[in-house]
């Protein structure tokens, strides 16, 4: 593993944070998770573009690829400027499985490389064999870093035995009521830079009278709180939604701080509570 994350003072969209790659992701993207492929996931990623979003996330399991890759070429963006995370899915993994899936994602994105790939969620007897063939595409450049979904300690600690390159991401749930403050705390002692999924509970967040109180006080929405929280957390986020007013507020958390009290009144909301799988009970 790496030094400890650094994340300076976060104030705009456009702040990012160092990979133990080299590389800097920004500290808040889009998520493109459930977005339908074609007009749905085109006009999703345009919007985001145009407010300045430059971390867009999506995976093969998505089917979105092709769309996500076809708004990023029309919106004149210079690849430069962005951050492109894929994911290999669990019927891909495995060394020779690993590399053809990248090529597939590589190939719909129409993009020569991508910023960022993620194994989408750990499967100990394959690991250590895509594994293999994520630092084989690290190398050759055409993905800049590579990384984890999913993955609780014990699973880096068992992938980390076996890499030559670490993970620089980790992309878990992440919210109010599931806080996991343990692999939050773990992976900044290691450099592994958290990224949280499920930042806003599905639209959950609306229903907790907490941050229903705190939301406002400082004339935000609820949405808006937790996203802010993570982030304050010093942990990065890909809130996802196929309006694009949601899109727009997500990406306006900046004009106001959540002080050390309100921080404390969610941080006790902590349940343990997942919205997807458990990753040591997820049938693969």
């Amino acid at each position: 593993m790496t030094e400890r994350a650094e994340f300076p003072p976060i104030v705009s969209l456009a702040d990012r944070v160092p990979l133990s790659s080299g590389a800097t992701m920004p500290r808040l993207g889009l998520g493109t998770y459930k977005s339908a492929e074609g007009r749905e996931v085109v006009s999703e990623v345009t919007a985001g573009l145009e407010l300045g979003y430059r971390g867009i996330d999506t995976a093969s399991l998505y089917g979105n690829e092709v769309g996500v890759g076809r708004a990023i070429a029309e919106s004149g963006v210079p690849r430069g400027e962005l951050f492109v995370a894929t994911k290999v899915w669990n019927d891909d993994q495995g060394y020779r499985a690993t590399l053809d899936a990248f090529d597939r994602s590589l190939e719909k994105l129409r993009m020569d490389y991508v910023d960022l790939y993620l194994i989408h969620w750990p499967i100990p007897e394959l690991m250590a064999a895509t594994w293999r063939a994520m630092e084989e595409i690290y190398e050759s450049r055409r993905a800049r870093t590579v990384g984890v979904c999913n993955f609780l300690a014990h699973h880096l600690e068992e992938l980390c035995a076996v890499a030559t390159v670490p993970p620089a991401v980790n992309q878990v749930e992440h919210h109010p009521h599931l806080q996991q403050p343990q692999l939050r705390e773990y992976c900044r002692d290691k450099g592994v830079v958290l990224q949280a999924w499920a930042p806003v509970m599905r639209g959950r967040v609306f229903d907790v009278p907490i941050l229903v109180e705190i939301a406002e006080r400082h004339g935000v929405t609820p949405a808006q709180v937790s996203i802010r929280w993570i982030l304050q957390h010093e942990v990065t986020t890909i809130p996802k939604s196929v309006h694009s007013e949601r899109v727009r507020e997500n990406a306006d958390v900046f004009g106001f701080e959540l002080p050390p009290a309100d921080m404390a009144a969610i941080d006790a909301l902590d349940r343990g509570e997942r919205m997807g799988p458990d990753p040591d009970r997820f049938a693969f």
